[in-house]
């Protein structure tokens, strides 16, 4: 029994140090000095703000997959014996083509542990849609291994079409900053060890979706809750020769400069709610919040299968054979545990996101983390559960 308990933990040591975790920091930037070009473009132009009712949609594409090949040569062997290997290698290749059409999609959700106060840095008295002391600025995204940079994307309010803030109450993002690396990338999305490889994979492109969200309170008590205000896509196609040495994409946009790459889409300026007040003459007036807001940001990469590797697939299926580790079950449940913060130097809200085995997240890593478990998992009841199982069995052997 001893000896069973102590294969069991070096097992769980093992697993533990081999598993792998992917962390993701996003950020939301203010910014007092748009609130500043807001209210000078508003002052040039004479305009005043009124209610806007109806919301941006934006449609959709579907993803096509890769279809599968078919055996095309064989050996001379008797008809019965033609067939069995003419189908058996039909099935291998369906097979194999489906593994490495998974593997070529990675996608994370990230989303805000809770809403945004503060889209604006002061209350209005003027109406629930006033942009004056806008101060919401963009986002940026940054992934680290280690303490090097893998991923960094940052996205801005675009200053060029501030009139349509003013005019149409909606706000355009432009892409300031990009740094990725499709062989530091989730690619393939596999549990084995394979790396990214120019010679088997290609059209590695980055999604990044990213939708704004708004709760109120109308002037007649009517909660609209969560409602859909824009949506903002991103699509970077990586190819191998805009890569540096190091294999590494680097993009800065100069002040002025046209965007190498675009952000589609645009959104309203969230509503403030309504928040009537008594003045010190005991007047009720008429008042607006500063504005509550939640962001979903969906990352995508993908990327095919070169003809180069998909003739070699018999030989990559051995290989993945041998690499294929012994079946377990703690790499088979996966959990995202988030923490969201204000940091003050930066002046912007800092989301932390985690996603790894849910073996490994312990309690102390998510208390060091500063991080909350995802109301959808239980480490704890897992962990306790699997204790007395194990207990269980030692007793009945």
């Amino acid at each position: 029994m001893k000896k069973s308990i102590i294969i069991l933990l070096c097992l769980f040591w093992t697993l533990y140090s081999k598993a792998q975790g992917v962390e993701y920091q996003t950020f939301i930037y203010t910014s007092d000095e748009l609130a500043d070009e807001i209210a000078k473009q508003s002052e040039e132009l004479g305009t005043s703000r009124g209610y806007l009712g109806d919301l941006f949609n934006v449609s959709k594409e579907d993803v096509k997959g890769i279809a599968s090949g078919y055996v095309t040569s064989f050996i001379d062997l008797g008809v019965n014996a033609i067939g069995a290997l003419l189908t058996r290698n039909s099935r291998l290749k369906e097979e194999w083509e489906e593994t490495v059409k998974q593997e070529n999609v990675y996608q994370t959700q990230i989303s805000t542990v809770s809403e945004v106060n503060d889209f604006y840095k002061q209350t209005s008295f003027d109406g629930a849609m006033d942009p004056k002391g806008m101060r919401f600025d963009g986002i940026g995204c940054l992934r680290k291994e280690n303490k090097d940079t893998v991923f960094y994307i940052s996205c801005h309010i675009d200053r060029s079409k501030i009139n349509r803030i003013i005019n149409h109450s909606k706000f355009e993002l432009v892409l300031d900053t990009l740094i990725i690396s499709p062989t530091h990338s989730n690619l393939p999305n596999s549990s084995l060890d394979i790396p990214f490889s120019f010679e088997e994979r290609k059209n590695f492109t980055l999604c990044m979706n990213i939708k704004l969200l708004s709760s109120r309170m109308n002037e007649i008590v009517q909660l609209q809750k969560n409602q859909e205000l824009g949506e903002f896509s991103i699509n970077i196609p990586v190819d191998q020769s805009v890569l540096d040495n190091k294999g590494y994409l680097h993009y800065v946009r100069n002040a002025n400069d046209v965007p190498a790459y675009k952000v589609l889409g645009e959104s309203f300026i969230v509503p403030r709610s309504y928040m009537g007040y008594r003045d010190e003459n005991d007047n009720y007036k008429n008042s607006w919040g500063t504005g509550e807001y939640k962001l979903d940001i969906t990352l995508k990469e993908t990327c095919d299968v070169t003809e180069q590797y998909r003739k070699k697939w018999k030989e990559d299926r051995k290989r993945r054979k041998e690499m294929q580790p012994k079946e377990n079950f703690f790499a088979s449940s996966w959990q995202t545990i988030s923490n969201q913060r204000w940091d003050e130097l930066t002046k912007s809200w800092v989301i932390t996101t985690l996603k790894a085995p849910a073996g490994i997240i312990t309690k102390d890593v998510i208390d060091k983390l500063g991080l909350a478990a995802d109301k959808n998992t239980a480490i704890g009841c897992f962990s306790l559960r699997f204790l007395n199982l194990f207990a269980l069995y030692c007793l009945l052997t």
